[in-house]
């Protein structure tokens, strides 16, 4: 299971085992979620920041704009935040349809933890009901937990290039389609997609705030994916791709695989192909 509802949370909001993160974030205004979770976040969480926690340091142009945190950095992360692999963890934001919550997810699924899921409509779900919140910030006692990413999940971009060229594995770019296109690219130096790639927005996980029954996803990713036995996941810096693979695994497709450095670590070497249009 990747997502839970506001009423199944709130039927364990209490348990001893639980552990709630909250990962607002604005790429616009990057201290705009931690503000808000300070002001009111669901009773009990804690928060994860997309800058500081969720990505690594920018060691290299090539690993994109939201590198991936390394073992140790995300180590530290989950012990600062008494986090147990035995825990259950629930993730939640509430711009963008769980944008930064689906990169945490993914980052628990990376390091193999095995019971995490994203709260299906986001705090925006929470508050609709009036369930319980609050804004202590009380600092949990440090946990240990050795972290060992299973890097099957992960494409390299030696490997994307083979792999672009079989017929068996399709890329889904997660950006706005004028973005995929070409026509606008409001972050990064380059604009297009890799060519070969195709085009899934994130947004079309959602409808109404709420992710799309399995039934449908399922439907509208084998769409997505014909002929293919593969997603391989991209979008503008690895974080939104991450949404593409938590609604392939709510949809029970788990043949995925990120490219974390995305579009933004392609264009970092001027040999890699760019390709515009549809």
């Amino acid at each position: 299971m990747s997502l839970i509802s506001a009423p199944a949370l709130a039927g364990k909001l209490f348990a001893s085992d639980l552990k709630i993160l909250d990962a607002r974030f604005s790429l616009a205004d990057p201290a705009l979620g931690r503000r808000e979770f300070l002001h009111e976040h669901i009773r009990g969480a804690q928060y994860l920041d997309l800058d500081a926690d969720l990505s690594g340091p920018k060691t290299d142009p090539r690993l994109g704009r939201h590198p991936l945190p390394t073992e140790a950095g995300w180590q530290s992360v989950l012990e600062r935040l008494g986090i147990r692999p035995e825990d259950e963890v629930v993730i939640y934001d509430q711009a963008d349809g769980a944008m930064a919550a689906a990169r945490a997810w993914f980052l628990f699924v990376l390091a193999g933890h095995q019971k995490v899921t994203v709260l299906n409509g986001g705090l925006n779900a929470w508050l609709a009901l009036d369930l319980p919140t609050g804004s202590d910030t009380d600092a949990p006692e440090p946990s240990h937990y050795p972290v060992h990413f299973q890097t099957e999940r992960l494409v390299s971009v030696d490997e994307l290039k083979t792999r672009l060229r079989d017929t068996d594995a399709v890329l889904l770019d997660a950006r706005a389609p004028e973005r995929f296109r070409g026509e606008v690219e409001p972050l990064d130096r380059k604009a297009g997609h890799i060519p070969g790639a195709r085009n899934r927005p994130y947004t079309l996980n959602l409808e109404n705030g709420l992710f799309k029954s399995s039934e449908i996803l399922r439907a509208e990713f084998d769409a997505a994916g014909a002929g293919s036995n593969e997603f391989l996941l991209s979008c503008g810096s690895g974080v939104t791709a991450c949404h593409n693979a938590l609604a392939l695994s709510h949809a029970g497709l788990d043949h995925w695989r990120l490219f974390a450095p995305s579009w933004s670590g392609w264009i970092a070497d001027d040999a890699n192909p760019v390709a515009v249009g549809g």
